[in-house]
C-alpha cells in the first residue's frame, strides 16, 4: 500500500508539473501572438505623409514559397528584392480618401527595375491621388529611367544636388553562345516554326538576325515612344524635351563641369535641388513633425496597408470578380508564385469556376512564355470556365508573349498596355548533343538496340536524320495548334493569323492594330470590362491565390520575427551576392539551355528582355 501511495503521489506531482509547464508554454505562445497582433496595425497620425519607397524590382506577384519568402527576408536584414505592385496601389488609392494623409512621399532611391506597364499603373494610381487635390512629393539622388517615370508623376520633384536624372532608352543586346558551344564541341539541334522565333538564336548564332535586328527597333521605338509621351505629358514638358535631353547628355554634362543635376535642373526634368534634409524639412511644413523620429509626421505604405486590410469590412455574398495573377514563366506542374504552373495555375482557375460569387475572371498575365504543354493545360481551363458562363478578360501587363499569349487567346477580351511586349506566336524545341564533346577527352558512345527509335534522345550520341524529321515535324504541328488556338479566340482565320505570327514580338500598340489585342488600357479597365461583360454593378474584386492555413501564417510570422532577430546578414554578404548575380549571365544561358533540353516537350518562350 505504501508502494502504491509513493506512486500515486509521484505520478500526481509529475502531473501537475506538466499542467504547469503546459500553461508556461500557452503563455508564451499568446505572448508571441500578442507581441504580433500588437505590431500589425501601427497608429496613423492625424497629419501625415504616406511614404511610398519601392524596393528591388517592382513585380505583379511575389515569387517563390510565402513562408520561405519570409524567412528568407528576415535573414536579410531590411533589404527587399521585390515589392508588391498591387500593395502600393492599394495604399494608395486607400490614402487618397483618407483625410488623415495630407502628402504622398515617393522615395525612389531603392527601385531597381520595373517594366513599363507596371509602372502605368502605380504612376495612374499617384494620378488619382493628384486629383484630390493633394499634394505629391517625389526625392531621389540617382533618379534613372524607371525612377523617373514615377517621379514624373509628382507636383515636385527634388533632385540631390550631386545626383542625376538619367534616361537611356530602351535597348536588346543579348549574349551569342554559339562560338563557345563550338569549342566544347556542343551541337545544338534547333527545331523552331516562325521566321522571327529568334529564341535559339543565342545558342545558334554569333550576332543578331535581319529578323530580330528589324522586330526588336520596331517594339524598342515604340515603347520609347511611349515613355517620352507619359513623362512628357506629366511634366507639361515639349514632346521631343526628353529625347533631346537623352540625346544631348553627353555634351551637356560635361560642359557643365560634371553636374549633371545642374543639367536636369536647368531642362525642367526636376523641380529643385535638395538633400535629404533639406526634402524633409519641406515635408515637415505641409505635415508637421513626428517628435519620435525627429523627421516629418509619416507612416510607410507597408504600415498603412495593415491599417488598410484591418480597416476592411468583409464584403460577404457579394458578386465578385475574380483576379488570377499568372506571373513568369510557364513550367509544368505544380509551381510557385512568381511562375505560372501548368497544375497549380489551372487549380486556380477551376477554383474561379466553382465559387458561386465569382461571376467573372480577369487574368493578368505577365509572362514571356515556357512549355506549351503547361500553356495547354491552362488554356483548357479558361475554356471550361468560359463553358460554365463566366466572362474571361486578360489584362497583360509587361509581357504576354509565346505562351504568355496562348493562355489569353480563351479570353472574351484582351487589354493591353501601350508598352506590352506580346505575340511571338512560335513554337521551339532545342536538343543539344555532347558526342563531340566527349570525343575530345576519349569517350565514345556505341552499343545496341531493340527498334529504330531506340538510343535516338540519349544527348551522348548525334541525332539521326529520321530523328531530327521527327522532332521537326513535331514542332510544326505544335505550331498549327499554336495558330488554331489563336484563330479561335480572336475570330480570324489560321492563314491571318500566321501572318502576323511567325514568332514576331510586338508592342501593345502594334498589337492592337494587328487584331492581336483589343483594348488598350489598364487594369480597372479590364476589370470594368469583365464587370460589364458579367452584368454586375455592385460588386468587389477577390485575389484567387493559394491560401496559408492560420498555423501557417503564425508559423511564418513567429519564424520570421525570431530568426530576424537572431541573425541579420552583413552588408558585405549582401554586397557579394549582388555582384554574383550581376557576374552570371552565362549560367543563367546555360540555366536556361539545360530547361529547354527536353527531347519530349516543345516550347512557346520570347526572349524579348528589354533595358
Amino acid at each position: 500500500m505504501r508502494a502504491r501511495a509513493f506512486f500515486s503521489g509521484l505520478w500526481r506531482a509529475l502531473d501537475g508539473l506538466r499542467k504547469a509547464l503546459h500553461l508556461i508554454v500557452l503563455l508564451v505562445i499568446f505572448g508571441i501572438i500578442l507581441g504580433i497582433l500588437r505590431g500589425t496595425v501601427p497608429l496613423v497620425p492625424s497629419k501625415a505623409a504616406l511614404v511610398i519607397a519601392p524596393e528591388g524590382n517592382l513585380v505583379e506577384q511575389l515569387s517563390g514559397d510565402p513562408r520561405q519568402r519570409a524567412l528568407d527576408e528576415a535573414l536579410g536584414g531590411d533589404r527587399h528584392d521585390q515589392t508588391l505592385l498591387w500593395d502600393l496601389i492599394d495604399s494608395i488609392r486607400a490614402a487618397a480618401g483618407d483625410k488623415r494623409i495630407q502628402v504622398l512621399a515617393l522615395d525612389l532611391d531603392k527601385l531597381e527595375d520595373a517594366t513599363q506597364p507596371s509602372l502605368a499603373e502605380l504612376a495612374a494610381a499617384v494620378r488619382e491621388f493628384r486629383a484630390t487635390g493633394k499634394k505629391v512629393i517625389a526625392y531621389g539622388s540617382e533618379l534613372t529611367q524607371e525612377r523617373y517615370y514615377l517621379a514624373a508623376q509628382a507636383d515636385e520633384i527634388y533632385l540631390d544636388p550631386m545626383g542625376f536624372v538619367l534616361v537611356q532608352g530602351y535597348d536588346r543586346y543579348r549574349m551569342y553562345l554559339k562560338e563557345a558551344l563550338d569549342k566544347l564541341g556542343v551541337d545544338i539541334n534547333v527545331f523552331r516554326v516562325g521566321a522571327f522565333k529568334s529564341a535559339v538564336e543565342t545558342y545558334t548564332r554569333t550576332n543578331m538576325s535581319a529578323e530580330d535586328r528589324e522586330e526588336s527597333r520596331v517594339y524598342l521605338t515604340a515603347l520609347w515612344t511611349a515613355y517620352q509621351d507619359e513623362v512628357t505629358r506629366a511634366r507639361k514638358l515639349a514632346p521631343d524635351a526628353l529625347a533631346r535631353y537623352v540625346d544631348t547628355f553627353m555634351q551637356t554634362v560635361p560642359a557643365a563641369k560634371g553636374d549633371a543635376a545642374k543639367v536636369a535642373l536647368s531642362q525642367n526634368l526636376v523641380t529643385g535641388l535638395k538633400t535629404n534634409l533639406e526634402v524633409e524639412k519641406r515635408l515637415i511644413q505641409l505635415v508637421g513633425t513626428d517628435e519620435d523620429k525627429d523627421s516629418f509626421a509619416q507612416v510607410s505604405s507597408t504600415d498603412y496597408l495593415r491599417v488598410v486590410k484591418a480597416d476592411k469590412k468583409l464584403s460577404l455574398g457579394k458578386d465578385k470578380v475574380g483576379i488570377i495573377v499568372a506571373s513568369g514563366e510557364i513550367l509544368d506542374g505544380d509551381q510557385p508564385p512568381g511562375t505560372i504552373g501548368g497544375d497549380s495555375t489551372a487549380r486556380l482557375i477551376r477554383d474561379a469556376r466553382e465559387d458561386k460569387e465569382v461571376k467573372a475572371v480577369v487574368l493578368r498575365v505577365d509572362s514571356p512564355g515556357g512549355s506549351v504543354f503547361a500553356s495547354e493545360e491552362i488554356y483548357r481551363e479558361l475554356q471550361a470556365l468560359k463553358a460554365a458562363g463566366k466572362p474571361v478578360v486578360v489584362s497583360m501587363s509587361g509581357y504576354a508573349a509565346s505562351g504568355g499569349y496562348y493562355i489569353s487567346t480563351p479570353a472574351d477580351e484582351i487589354w493591353a498596355s501601350p508598352a506590352t511586349i506580346t505575340g511571338s506566336i512560335g513554337i521551339f524545341a532545342i536538343i543539344p548533343t555532347f558526342d563531340k564533346t566527349l570525343g575530345k577527352v576519349g569517350v565514345s558512345t556505341d552499343g545496341v538496340g531493340t527498334t529504330a527509335l531506340s538510343g535516338q534522345t540519349r544527348l551522348d550520341r548525334p541525332l539521326s536524320e529520321g530523328a531530327k524529321g521527327l522532332i521537326q515535324a513535331i514542332t510544326n504541328r505544335g505550331y498549327e495548334e499554336f495558330l488554331e488556338r489563336v484563330a479561335g479566340g480572336r475570330g480570324k482565320s489560321t492563314e491571318q493569323v500566321n501572318e502576323i505570327a511567325q514568332g514576331r514580338v510586338w508592342a501593345g500598340t502594334d498589337a492592337k492594330r494587328v487584331g492581336l489585342v483589343d483594348q488598350l488600357g489598364l487594369f480597372n479597365d479590364a476589370v470594368k470590362s469583365a464587370a460589364r461583360r458579367a452584368k454586375l454593378t455592385d460588386y468587389t474584386t477577390k485575389m484567387i491565390e493559394p491560401k496559408l492555413t492560420w498555423a501557417q501564417s503564425l508559423a511564418l510570422n513567429v519564424r520570421a520575427k525570431v530568426v530576424g532577430g537572431l541573425y541579420h546578414a552583413g552588408p558585405d554578404e549582401r554586397a557579394l551576392v549582388h555582384l554574383a548575380q550581376k557576374l552570371d549571365p552565362v549560367a543563367h544561358q546555360a540555366q536556361q539551355l539545360e530547361r529547354f533540353s527536353q527531347p519530349n516537350r516543345l516550347y512557346a518562350y520570347c526572349f524579348c528582355e528589354v533595358r
